[in-house]
């Protein structure tokens, strides 16, 4: 059975009110990227206790940090960032989930990724080395303005980074934005690395953003695909249908609402079973 997530930042900053939204779609996970308007990375231990018990007495489970890890530039501040990663890890663990989303470094327009292959693949490295030393997988997300843009370079970094504790995130609308589709030509060759999904949706023409099932993500050929592999991960809800940016996106309650309402729909038509 799928299991249904999302990012509720997407709704309000107020932590109470997200897990409340959550309550009332009946949705009993949460992809935490931030609460009060703090990066889950920079929460600190007081903060940390607190969404615990919010989670508690609201129901709702961690399905992973979505966390900004990996969306720095190359020539940043690297060892600032592996504490980063430390801290990362510290709070999976304390609100009890084994998986944090990253990225693959910031690429300006025109940097030639090739040349900056080695380099992003030993970085990378380390930081999954750190969060491996706590028993959390590194979930690689693709992205338009990372080093992994596409499928060939998602599946080039599965092929060196630990398999057991390095994953993908497969984001349809992502690839949409970088001129891929996401059924045709990504699916096919990060299937065997795909552990979780983000749930929006883009147009080829514009890289605009739209609800589920309406832009051309392929959502009814790519759940097929999924259900058909048996894929048994999490489906995190990321609308972004209000506004996007290099670090999150807004949609608000009713936009939310109803890119839900569209995942249901087009979960039902594949004939999956979900919660």
């Amino acid at each position: 059975m799928w299991t249904i997530s999302g990012f509720a930042d997407e709704v309000t900053d107020d932590f109470a009110a997200q897990l409340r939204f959550l309550n009332r779609r009946g949705i009993r996970f949460i992809e935490l990227r931030s609460a009060w308007g703090i990066k889950v990375c920079d929460l600190d231990d007081a903060q940390v206790r607190r969404i615990k018990q919010l989670l508690d007495d609201h129901g709702i489970a961690v399905s992973a940090l979505g966390t900004d890890l990996g969306k720095i530039r190359l020539d940043d501040d690297f060892a600032g960032h592996l504490d980063r990663a430390k801290r990362a890890a510290e709070v999976a663990w304390r609100l009890e989930t084994s998986d944090v989303r990253g990225f693959s470094f910031l690429m300006a327009d025109g940097e030639d990724r090739d040349a900056c292959r080695s380099e992003v693949i030993n970085r990378l490295g380390e930081i999954v080395a750190v969060t491996d030393a706590a028993d959390i997988r590194y979930l690689h997300e693709n992205e338009a303005d990372v080093w992994a843009d596409t499928p060939a370079r998602c599946a080039d970094l599965v092929g060196y980074l630990p398999r057991l504790t390095f994953g993908l995130v497969f984001d349809a609308a992502n690839y949409v934005q970088a001129g891929i589709h996401p059924f045709s030509d990504a699916y096919p060759v990060v299937r065997d690395a795909t552990r979780y999904v983000h749930v929006k949706d883009a147009h080829l023409a514009d890289g605009s953003i739209c609800v589920p099932g309406e832009g051309d993500g392929q959502w009814p050929e790519l759940l097929a695909a999924l259900r058909d592999d048996d894929f048994d991960g999490f489906l995190s809800m990321e609308p972004h249908l209000a506004s996007q940016g290099a670090f999150g996106g807004f949609s608000g309650a009713d936009e939310w609402t109803r890119a839900h309402e569209s995942l249901v729909r087009l979960l039902n038509a594949s004939g999956v079973a979900y919660s």
